[in-house]
């Protein structure tokens, strides 16, 4: 059989689960479980995998809601990736539910890939995407050293081949003041909350001498418990992502100066912890993008190499595509003025349009798996472009 006619056989075995693909997704999105909290949306994963076919480990890396599934052997060995994390409070108002049902869908139908000409398809379930990092956790411990190419797809509100991740880290910082009467005895208090204000102030500041693409967010946590009571105690987050490592470790040293020189200037005590888990940027393989933007385009679907209006973000897969040749395009479900993490985005997530997103990213995956496993060269065309940018 020839790789037209097998793409062909895989849209209509996607379109044949049009409805328990659906179903499986809106049972994610009606019951949002938040970052390695997964219990039920892993397990449906899991269970309709194992229910076609796949061999199952589940628990792995040391995550309760992480899994790996597989089907075929040898070589290529082509991982796609599941998310399946919602928001506190906002449920799925990243499209995570579509995600992950893209990605069995994806998974099941590149069976018929895999009978004809050989090589493993792997779905990855990948936790803690939004909070804790897990593909981190999880290539740390090796779950890609036997994979060749990563794939996924993201719900956004443009259909573009590529994306641009920022590396980041996180920061959690504390400052110890004295507590006093604010009226009757200000000059013996030290004021916590005004060293973490002065430290909002300074980061204010250095914006002004950063790198446009760096970014310095932040939210104060404890703000003081009164305001007749001088603050003795306050304590915020806050994230700082740059485009390459190397500016990140600088930036950081930037940021950190400023609660110090908050703390000294105050008088207040600092106490600060960096995030164990530090986001990579994102590495697009674009001889792997190109393959899936032809397929992507062949479903009737305008296709972006990239488009700077999907703006930036950063995404745990920045560390796999440092490992392994990835990609992560993105599909359109909503117009490209509707902002993931809203709440209209989380409708649209349980949408007809949310619907065709993953039906059609599904397909797009799945006649990219063909491509790879049919062609050996381009297996090597990627691996090739890889090595170069390393």
């Amino acid at each position: 059989m020839d790789t037209e006619e097998l793409k062909a056989l895989i849209v209509s075995e996607i379109d044949a689960r049009r409805h328990q693909l659906n179903e499986l997704s809106l049972k994610i999105h009606a019951n949002p479980e938040i970052a390695f909290q997964e219990v039920k949306s892993a397990n449906w994963l899991a269970e309709y995998l194992k229910g076609n076919g796949f061999s199952i480990e589940r628990g792995i890396c040391g995550l309760a809601t992480a899994f790996r599934t597989s089907y075929g052997h040898g070589k290529p060995a082509i991982a796609i990736l599941a998310e399946y994390d919602a928001l506190p409070k906002l449920g799925h108002a990243c499209g995570h539910n579509l995600i992950a049902t893209s990605a069995v869908g994806a998974g099941v139908a590149s069976k018929l890939a895999v009978d004809e000409f050989g090589g493993t398809v792997l779905v990855l379930g990948t936790p803690g995407e939004e909070m804790y990092g897990g593909k981190v956790i999880m290539a740390n411990k090796g779950a890609f050293d036997d994979v060749d190419i990563v794939m996924m797809v993201h719900p956004a509100g443009l259909n573009t081949a590529t994306t641009k991740f920022l590396a980041l880290q996180t920061l959690e910082v504390e400052f110890f003041g004295k507590a006093a009467h604010a009226a009757a005895r200000p000059e013996a208090g030290i004021n916590a909350l005004e060293a973490m204000l002065q430290s909002f102030a300074a980061i204010n500041s250095l914006r002004q001498h950063i790198k446009d693409s760096a970014r310095i967010h932040g939210i104060i946590t404890d703000g003081g418990e009164a305001a007749n009571i001088v603050p003795a105690h306050t304590a915020g987050h806050f994230i700082v992502r740059a485009e390459e490592d190397g500016y990140l470790d600088e930036l950081r040293e930037k940021v950190l100066n400023c609660f110090i020189g908050a703390a000294t200037a105050s008088g207040a005590r600092l106490e600060y912890k960096w995030g164990e888990v530090r986001y990579a940027p994102l590495c697009n393989n674009l001889t792997l993008a190109r393959l899936f933007r032809r397929n992507l385009q062949s479903l009737g679907r305008r296709v972006h190499l990239y488009d700077p209006r999907i703006g930036i973000g950063s995404s745990d897969i920045g560390n796999v595509s440092q490992l392994v040749p990835s990609i992560h395009p993105l599909i359109a479900i909503t117009p490209a003025a509707v902002a993931n993490h809203s709440p209209q985005f989380a409708e649209a997530a349980a949408s007809e349009a949310g619907t065709q997103g993953l039906l059609d990213a599904a397909k797009a995956l799945a006649m990219t798996v063909v491509d790879l496993v049919a062609n050996p060269e381009a297996v090597a065309s990627v691996k090739e472009e890889f090595r170069r940018g390393k």
